[in-house]
């Protein structure tokens, strides 16, 4: 066995618990070895029934006082209820929809039970749902993982378990013993097993201290090398004139000062002698699109060719039309590449820009293709950026000579982050909103509420405006959260039978999508039931209601960016957050979006809640998965593994040194993920 080896050929797993495995990203057993634990149950801090905290986990020692009670509740579930006892206390514990409860707790017998313990109705303690062993298996810390429905986390420890044993065979340190000894640092091998199944705290810390300095190294390693090759000295595409104010002419509105001032910064970085690699961040509305049609404008009337890519069709899509309507009156030429443009129109539409006919060509990662030549491309745009992985931005700017670069962002990012992420970038903000841009009220209700939310909606519908709801799910997956498409077919034949009402989900076909983003755009849809497929990409001015279920299973970014789907048009907007969560964070996030609407509170708000690991979404789109470091709360660590990782490049600045081989790999296979 070794670190290549199939999650699958592991002892325990086999084919149908493989696949349950790829679904969490891991395919190898050197892939579930570095699959590390979310968080871990401390079972070695026994408290009795007496003194227990209310509404925090812990762990009771206690014995079975009857055999649990089967009871039928609404909807044909069942629970099963039982009590326990430790000499000083009783604590009532509740099991839903488990049939073996009866058989794995019996009568008499001590076990330890691990959960939070609340005040049922009548004032006496209970725990739902506790997590058990006997009392005599106590493992002190155990790890919990993420799972899916059919693979739980106590099935991936005992497959972790397993997988240590071979841990000799799999494991081979990339690090050499006196760099180790340089930064404090233990062997690999000592600090997987450590956290996965840890002693006690000390060691755990210990452990984790290795595994996010690796991670933090490799990452700046790649970061730094990436940098010095992107960093320009000649700027080969010097603009020689600015055509700024002959484009503003031609605008039906008046731009704002801030983005003026970010197209002066450009243009003055085009007609520099070094080339211009530039951030421009602003808050959803502030008018991004504006500052780069100005500046494709200026790129073309010097005789340049401008690219610009996004991360969805529909995205691609939409701006093509609102560059072909800003661009109206003018001379330029503009293509629009992406999958799903036929064969005969790719050829034709790769010769116009190969001969220089296209003065922008605007597309998904078609446009870095091989195939795809560009006569002379001057200026490149990245938008939503943060999508992307750091080879496609690489790839798109290696279609020219070193052309100018634009990345754009709707997502403000804290500075923080930004340092690490956009080190070899000047920043231009957006920090003002257009004239007119209304402001998008926001509530928080809980589900009591929904018909009074649909009632809502229909008199929105009623008026000629159309709506949003937006689910976390596409389909059953999760009992407690009413997926997309079951919450489509329900409503649009029960409450908003009289309306028409779309589906719009990711699992959709290119072609599906776009039906239904041009039924909608054009009206032709009234009410839009979607997941956050939406979240980039939809700009319907006659969209003023957005409804958000389940709100609690989205970070605040992504609820800003949902809530910026509405408010673009003249009418009141609203944004209208459901959730029964009586979690504290989750509270938190939602008194902080019905506050304020300023992205930049909100990203800094976010960052501060969940760290960077997750800032971005489910996966860290722009950069390589960080799976156990965070970026902000490991500052530390965050500054040793950059020293480290700029004196090794000083000494080595292609890790061609024997003890360095593994550590480029290591740099390479991280920056090598596909982006999701």
């Amino acid at each position: 066995m070794d670190s290549n080896t199939d999650i699958k050929y592991l002892k325990g797993v086999g084919s149908a618990r493989a696949a349950e495995f790829n679904k969490l990203g891991v395919d190898t057993v050197d892939a579930l070895l570095h699959f590390y634990p979310r968080n871990y149950e401390d079972w070695s801090k026994i408290v009795s029934i007496k003194d227990a905290p209310v509404d925090e986990n812990c762990c009771i020692r206690a014995v079975v006082s009857h055999t649990p009670t089967k009871h039928l509740i609404k909807g044909g579930r069942t629970l099963y209820k039982t009590s326990v006892t430790d000499g000083r206390g009783v604590l009532n514990l509740t099991f839903f929809n488990n049939k073996y409860i009866p058989q794995m707790l019996k009568e008499n017998e001590e076990y330890l039970f691990y959960g939070k313990v609340l005040y049922s109705r009548i004032g006496v303690r209970e725990m739902l749902s506790p997590m058990f062993i006997k009392a005599q298996q106590n493992d002190k810390i155990r790890p919990i993982y993420h799972a899916t429905s059919r693979l739980s986390s106590r099935t991936i420890e005992k497959c972790v378990a397993e997988a240590l044993k071979h841990i000799d065979e799999i494991i081979t340190d990339p690090l050499p013993v006196e760099f180790l000894e340089k930064y404090r640092l233990c062997p690999l091998k000592d600090a997987l097993k450590a956290v996965h199944f840890p002693a006690d705290n000390a060691e755990l810390e210990k452990g984790r201290r290795r595994l996010i300095f690796d991670e933090l190294f490799y990452l700046q390693m790649g970061l730094i090398r990436l940098k010095d090759k992107n960093r320009q000295t000649e700027n080969r595409h010097i603009i020689k004139n600015d055509y700024t104010a002959e484009f503003i002419k031609t605008l039906p509105f008046e731009l704002t000062d801030a983005q003026k001032r970010s197209i002066d910064e450009a243009v003055r970085d085009m007609a520099s002698e070094k080339s211009m690699n530039r951030l421009l961040q602003g808050d959803v509305g502030s008018g991004k699109t504006a500052v780069a049609a100005a500046l494709i404008y200026t790129v073309a009337k010097n005789k340049m060719q401008s690219a610009l890519m996004a991360p969805t069709e529909v995205l691609s899509e939409q701006h093509f039309r609102t560059f072909k309507e800003m661009f109206r009156g003018t001379d330029l030429k503009i293509e629009l590449l992406t999958g799903s443009t036929k064969a005969k129109e790719k050829r034709e539409i790769k010769e116009k820009i190969k001969n220089g006919e296209t003065d922008l060509v605007i597309g998904t990662h078609a446009i870095i293709q091989q195939d795809v030549e560009f006569c002379r491309l001057g200026f490149v745009v990245t938008d939503e950026q943060h999508r992307f992985g750091v080879n496609q931005r690489t790839v798109l700017r290696e279609k020219g000579e070193s052309p100018h670069v634009l990345v754009m962002s709707a997502t403000p990012i804290p500075r923080t982050l930004a340092l690490i992420i956009y080190g070899d970038l000047d920043v231009s903000v957006l920090d003002e909103m257009p004239r007119g841009r209304i402001k998008t009220e926001t509530y928080f209700v809980t589900g009591e509420y929904h018909e009074r939310i649909y009632n809502f909606i229909k008199k929105h519908l009623d008026s000629g405006l159309q709506a949003f709801i937006v689910c976390p799910l596409v389909s059953e997956g999760e009992s407690d959260l009413v997926p997309a498409k079951e919450y489509y077919e329900k409503l649009s034949s029960t409450v908003f039978s009289g309306y028409k009402v779309g589906l719009l989900h990711g699992q959709m076909k290119g072609a599906e999508k776009d039906a239904v983003m041009k039924s909608f755009a054009n009206n032709e849809i009234q009410l839009l039931i979607s997941t956050v497929v939406i979240e980039v990409g939809i700009d319907v001015p006659n969209a003023a209601l957005i409804v958000i279920e389940n709100a609690e299973r989205f970070g605040l970014s992504q609820l800003h960016q949902l809530r910026g789907r509405v408010g673009r048009g003249n009418a009141k907007s609203t944004c209208i957050l459901v959730s029964d969560s009586a979690g504290e964070t989750a509270r938190q996030r939602f008194d902080i979006m019905c506050s304020t609407t300023d992205g930049f509170k909100i990203a800094d708000e976010d960052l501060k809640m969940r760290g960077p690991g997750d800032f971005f979404g489910s996966k860290q789109h722009g950069l390589p998965q960080l799976k156990i470091a965070s970026l902000l709360s490991d500052n530390e660590l965050l500054m040793l593994s950059r020293n480290a990782a700029a004196a090794l490049l000083r000494d080595d600045s292609e890790m061609e040194k024997e003890e360095h081989r593994l550590i480029r790999r290591q740099v390479n296979k991280m920056f090598t993920q596909p982006s999701i």
